[in-house]
Protein backbone atom coordinates (compact mmCIF):
# COMPACT_ATOMS: atom_id res chain seq x y z
CA UNK A 1 0.00 0.00 0.00
CA UNK A 2 1.27 3.46 -0.87
CA UNK A 3 2.05 5.74 2.08
CA UNK A 4 0.30 9.09 1.53
CA UNK A 5 1.24 12.22 3.43
CA UNK A 6 -1.56 14.01 5.22
CA UNK A 7 -1.62 17.35 3.32
CA UNK A 8 -1.30 17.23 -0.44
CA UNK A 9 -1.22 19.89 -3.09
CA UNK A 10 -3.29 19.32 -6.21
CA UNK A 11 -0.11 18.55 -8.16
CA UNK A 12 1.03 15.99 -5.56
CA UNK A 13 -2.38 14.35 -5.49
CA UNK A 14 -2.60 14.06 -9.26
CA UNK A 15 0.90 12.56 -9.34
CA UNK A 16 -0.03 9.70 -6.96
CA UNK A 17 0.42 6.28 -8.55
CA UNK A 18 -2.67 4.40 -9.64
CA UNK A 19 -3.55 1.44 -7.50
CA UNK A 20 -6.34 -0.78 -6.25
CA UNK A 21 -7.86 2.03 -4.19
CA UNK A 22 -9.47 5.11 -5.74
CA UNK A 23 -8.89 8.33 -3.82
CA UNK A 24 -10.59 11.73 -3.82
CA UNK A 25 -8.80 14.92 -2.75
CA UNK A 26 -10.81 16.56 0.05
CA UNK A 27 -9.39 19.41 2.14
CA UNK A 28 -5.83 18.51 1.16
CA UNK A 29 -6.24 14.85 2.10
CA UNK A 30 -6.45 11.75 -0.07
CA UNK A 31 -9.67 10.06 1.05
CA UNK A 32 -10.33 6.51 -0.14
CA UNK A 33 -13.53 6.06 -2.13
CA UNK A 34 -15.72 3.15 -1.08
CA UNK A 35 -15.43 -0.05 -3.07
CA UNK A 36 -18.68 -0.56 -5.03
CA UNK A 37 -21.01 -3.39 -4.09
CA UNK A 38 -23.19 -5.45 -6.45
CA UNK A 39 -26.12 -3.05 -6.97
CA UNK A 40 -23.76 -0.08 -7.23
CA UNK A 41 -21.79 -1.88 -9.92
CA UNK A 42 -24.96 -2.87 -11.80
CA UNK A 43 -26.29 0.71 -11.68
CA UNK A 44 -22.98 2.08 -12.97
CA UNK A 45 -23.11 -0.35 -15.90
CA UNK A 46 -26.80 0.37 -16.62
CA UNK A 47 -26.30 4.13 -16.59
CA UNK A 48 -23.26 3.79 -18.84
CA UNK A 49 -25.24 1.66 -21.29
CA UNK A 50 -28.15 4.12 -21.32
CA UNK A 51 -26.10 7.33 -21.54
CA UNK A 52 -23.31 6.35 -23.95
CA UNK A 53 -25.44 5.93 -27.11
CA UNK A 54 -27.20 9.23 -26.37
CA UNK A 55 -23.88 11.03 -25.75
CA UNK A 56 -22.37 9.97 -29.08
CA UNK A 57 -21.48 13.16 -31.00
CA UNK A 58 -22.65 15.25 -28.01
CA UNK A 59 -19.99 14.62 -25.41
CA UNK A 60 -18.25 12.04 -23.29
CA UNK A 61 -19.49 9.74 -20.55
CA UNK A 62 -16.85 8.84 -17.97
CA UNK A 63 -16.92 6.15 -15.31
CA UNK A 64 -15.03 7.09 -12.12
CA UNK A 65 -13.21 9.88 -13.94
CA UNK A 66 -11.67 12.29 -11.44
CA UNK A 67 -12.55 15.99 -11.83
CA UNK A 68 -10.42 18.95 -10.72
CA UNK A 69 -12.72 21.44 -8.99
CA UNK A 70 -12.72 23.94 -6.13
CA UNK A 71 -14.62 23.38 -2.89
CA UNK A 72 -14.69 26.20 -0.35
CA UNK A 73 -11.78 27.85 -2.22
CA UNK A 74 -9.62 24.72 -1.94
CA UNK A 75 -8.60 22.20 -4.58
CA UNK A 76 -11.07 19.34 -4.67
CA UNK A 77 -10.82 16.22 -6.80
CA UNK A 78 -13.98 14.15 -6.49
CA UNK A 79 -14.46 10.95 -8.46
CA UNK A 80 -18.12 10.77 -9.44
CA UNK A 81 -19.45 7.31 -10.23
CA UNK A 82 -20.27 8.65 -13.70
CA UNK A 83 -20.07 11.97 -15.40
CA UNK A 84 -21.09 13.49 -18.68
CA UNK A 85 -19.20 16.40 -20.21
CA UNK A 86 -20.43 17.97 -23.44
CA UNK A 87 -18.12 18.78 -26.32
CA UNK A 88 -19.12 22.42 -25.89
CA UNK A 89 -17.39 22.35 -22.47
CA UNK A 90 -14.53 19.96 -23.23
CA UNK A 91 -13.72 19.89 -26.92
CA UNK A 92 -12.98 16.67 -28.77
CA UNK A 93 -9.37 17.72 -29.39
CA UNK A 94 -8.50 17.46 -25.66
CA UNK A 95 -6.79 14.09 -25.51
CA UNK A 96 -4.64 14.19 -22.38
CA UNK A 97 -4.93 11.24 -20.01
CA UNK A 98 -5.72 13.26 -16.91
CA UNK A 99 -8.45 14.26 -14.51
CA UNK A 100 -11.32 16.10 -16.18
CA UNK A 101 -10.05 19.70 -16.17
CA UNK A 102 -13.46 21.43 -16.17
CA UNK A 103 -16.76 20.99 -14.33
CA UNK A 104 -18.87 18.41 -16.18
CA UNK A 105 -22.44 19.02 -17.28
CA UNK A 106 -23.58 16.07 -15.12
CA UNK A 107 -22.13 14.23 -12.14
CA UNK A 108 -23.83 11.03 -11.00
CA UNK A 109 -23.35 9.60 -7.52
CA UNK A 110 -24.82 6.24 -6.50
CA UNK A 111 -25.50 5.89 -2.78
CA UNK A 112 -23.50 3.00 -1.29
CA UNK A 113 -24.95 0.96 1.61
CA UNK A 114 -22.82 2.80 4.19
CA UNK A 115 -23.57 6.29 2.82
CA UNK A 116 -26.57 8.45 3.56
CA UNK A 117 -28.74 10.53 1.30
CA UNK A 118 -27.76 13.53 3.43
CA UNK A 119 -24.06 12.97 2.71
CA UNK A 120 -24.75 12.68 -1.01
CA UNK A 121 -26.96 15.79 -0.93
CA UNK A 122 -24.12 17.77 0.64
CA UNK A 123 -21.73 16.47 -2.04
CA UNK A 124 -24.28 17.39 -4.73
CA UNK A 125 -24.36 20.94 -3.36
CA UNK A 126 -20.55 21.07 -3.47
CA UNK A 127 -20.62 19.92 -7.10
CA UNK A 128 -23.13 22.63 -8.05
CA UNK A 129 -21.15 25.34 -6.25
CA UNK A 130 -18.06 24.18 -8.19
CA UNK A 131 -19.80 24.70 -11.54
CA UNK A 132 -21.32 21.29 -12.31
CA UNK A 133 -24.64 21.95 -14.06
CA UNK A 134 -26.64 18.93 -12.79
CA UNK A 135 -26.14 16.21 -10.22
CA UNK A 136 -28.06 12.95 -10.06
CA UNK A 137 -28.06 11.03 -6.78
CA UNK A 138 -29.20 7.47 -7.38
CA UNK A 139 -30.69 5.52 -4.48
CA UNK A 140 -30.86 1.75 -5.09
CA UNK A 141 -32.95 1.09 -1.96
CA UNK A 142 -35.63 3.67 -2.77
CA UNK A 143 -35.26 3.17 -6.55
CA UNK A 144 -35.12 6.91 -7.06
CA UNK A 145 -32.99 9.48 -8.83
CA UNK A 146 -32.82 12.89 -7.20
CA UNK A 147 -31.86 15.66 -9.60
CA UNK A 148 -30.02 18.66 -8.16
CA UNK A 149 -30.09 22.00 -9.98
CA UNK A 150 -28.00 25.15 -9.38
CA UNK A 151 -31.08 27.42 -9.42
CA UNK A 152 -33.99 25.27 -8.16
CA UNK A 153 -34.90 22.80 -5.45
CA UNK A 154 -33.93 19.15 -6.01
CA UNK A 155 -36.54 16.88 -7.54
CA UNK A 156 -36.82 13.20 -6.70
CA UNK A 157 -37.93 11.00 -9.59
CA UNK A 158 -39.22 7.43 -9.34
CA UNK A 159 -40.81 4.82 -11.57
CA UNK A 160 -41.90 6.25 -14.92
CA UNK A 161 -41.05 9.87 -14.00
CA UNK A 162 -39.04 11.37 -16.82
CA UNK A 163 -35.46 12.52 -16.30
CA UNK A 164 -35.92 14.78 -19.31
CA UNK A 165 -33.96 18.02 -19.01
CA UNK A 166 -33.43 20.87 -21.47
CA UNK A 167 -29.71 20.61 -20.71
CA UNK A 168 -29.65 17.06 -22.13
CA UNK A 169 -31.59 17.41 -25.37
CA UNK A 170 -33.30 14.20 -26.55
CA UNK A 171 -32.25 12.18 -23.48
CA UNK A 172 -35.38 10.31 -22.48
CA UNK A 173 -34.92 7.86 -19.65
CA UNK A 174 -36.75 7.08 -16.42
CA UNK A 175 -35.68 5.64 -13.08
CA UNK A 176 -37.69 2.51 -13.96
CA UNK A 177 -35.54 2.01 -17.08
CA UNK A 178 -32.33 2.48 -15.08
CA UNK A 179 -33.30 -0.01 -12.37
CA UNK A 180 -34.72 -2.50 -14.89
CA UNK A 181 -31.50 -2.29 -16.97
CA UNK A 182 -29.53 -2.88 -13.75
CA UNK A 183 -31.68 -5.90 -12.85
CA UNK A 184 -32.50 -4.47 -9.44
CA UNK A 185 -35.80 -5.84 -8.14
Amino acid sequence: MTQIKSQLTLKEFLALPEGDITYELVNGEAKPKMAPKRFHSRLTLALTQLLTPWAKNRGEVGVEWAVTLKRQSRDWVPVPDLLYVSYSRLTRDVIEDEACPIPPDLAIEIISPDQTFGEMSAKATDYLEAGVLRVWVVDAKAKTVTVFYPDAHPQTKAGEDSLEDSLFEALQITPAQIFQQAGIP
